[in-house]
């Protein structure tokens, strides 16, 4: 770490669409300095720098990795596991993109070469005020004994059969699309709200189309998943990248003996609780300890999925720093979220119940 650089901590980003930009406005309102780019050709790298004002465009990892600290992997799945390993390498501190590989074997093998590194995943929902704030009532017992869960992660940026994207492509995303790059948000919130893990499910897998651009569709659009947990409770998921009308329709509720909570990203300032006799709806006022702290602006001020970004990058770089910050993702919950897709994949093959190996969680 140098401690000379402009705003402390200097971060080199790997990549140059959405994530790159959303990464970049993270990183700067965490604190650190974004110092150089690096996308996958050198008039890319050009256009990503001058449009995201970082200072130096890199012509290789290499000279990104040297001229850093903290290495952000935005580029598509296929390189998480080559360019997180370089950076790992080299002493670099690295947060990597979900999926943290595109294999649960590859994840493993980053969560071993970490060692004392610190190595997160942008598992940003968790840090929403009131996904703390159901985390914390249901770990005091607040809806009593959890008996069952719903959550859906549902978008349409796919629904066409023109539409494309390289994730669509195994080679470059990987072999499940609508799971590993949305359903592994879904149930990294769940398992973390709640506290419990999926020890076993049953899937069926959807794909809308055939073809796409004139190109085979060899990767889901939509995924149905039954869930049963260490804790007893049962639960179903649904995952959806063709879903009309749903742009980033992220939900999760809890039900337990004594009443249940529902989060939606889409409204995050607010917190359902349900009751037999009475349900309501909170806000940001009067929060547990762990989502106060997260909770930057005043009850009645929207805070949304750039602060939950920029929370998470705040609490990367603490954890560089030395600290332990709260549900911090490290690579252990990228590789449990690996193990969880390729459970879904081999169930929806099989046609049957699949156990979940309990690797791959932090505590």
């Amino acid at each position: 770490m140098t401690d000379g650089a402009p705003g402390g901590l200097r971060v080199g980003i790997v990549g140059g669409g959405f994530m790159a930009r959303t990464h970049a406005h993270a990183a700067r309102a965490a604190g650190a300095h974004v110092a150089t780019i690096l996308s996958s050709a050198p008039d890319r790298t050009a256009r990503a720098a001058a449009e995201l004002a970082v200072p130096h465009a890199a012509g290789s990892l290499e000279e990104l990795i040297d001229r850093v600290d903290v290495v952000h992997v935005c580029s598509p799945n296929r390189w998480h596991l080559e360019q997180s390993l370089a950076a790992i390498a080299a002493g670099r501190h690295v947060v990597c993109e979900k999926p943290l590989a595109t294999t649960a074997a590859d994840a493993e093998r980053l969560v071993d070469a970490a060692g004392s590194i610190v190595g997160t995943v942008p598992f940003v929902y968790r840090f929403h005020p009131m996904a703390r704030e159901a985390r914390a009532r249901i770990a005091a017992g607040g809806i009593g004994r959890v008996l069952t869960l719903r959550g859906s992660y549902l978008q349409d940026w796919l629904l066409e059969p023109g539409d494309q994207n390289w994730r669509v492509d195994p080679v470059a995303g990987g072999a499940s699309r609508a799971f590993g790059d949305i359903g592994s948000h879904l149930v990294d919130l769940l398992e973390f709200v709640t506290g419990d893990r999926v020890v076993r499910l049953a899937a069926r897998t959807r794909t809308a189309h055939p073809e796409r651009a004139g190109a085979e569709v060899r990767t889901e659009d939509a995924v149905a998943v039954v869930v049963e947990t260490a804790g007893g409770a049962i639960g179903s998921l649904l995952v959806s990248q063709v879903a009309a009308g749903r742009k980033n329709a992220l939900t999760i509720e809890v039900s337990g003996s004594d009443g249940a909570i529902a989060f939606d990203q889409e409204h995050p300032d607010e917190l359902w609780l349900g009751g037999r006799d009475v349900s309501r709806v909170i806000s940001r006022e009067a929060l547990s300890p762990d989502a106060a702290r997260l909770s930057v602006v005043p009850s009645g001020h929207p805070m949304g999925y750039l602060d939950a970004f920029t929370a998470f990058a705040r609490d990367t770089y603490a954890a560089i720093r030395g600290e332990e910050p709260e549900g911090l993702p490290r690579f252990a919950d990228g590789a449990r979220a690996a193990i969880l897709t390729e459970a879904v994949l081999a169930a929806a093959a099989s046609d049957t119940w699949i156990p979940v190996p309990s690797e791959g969680a932090s505590a």
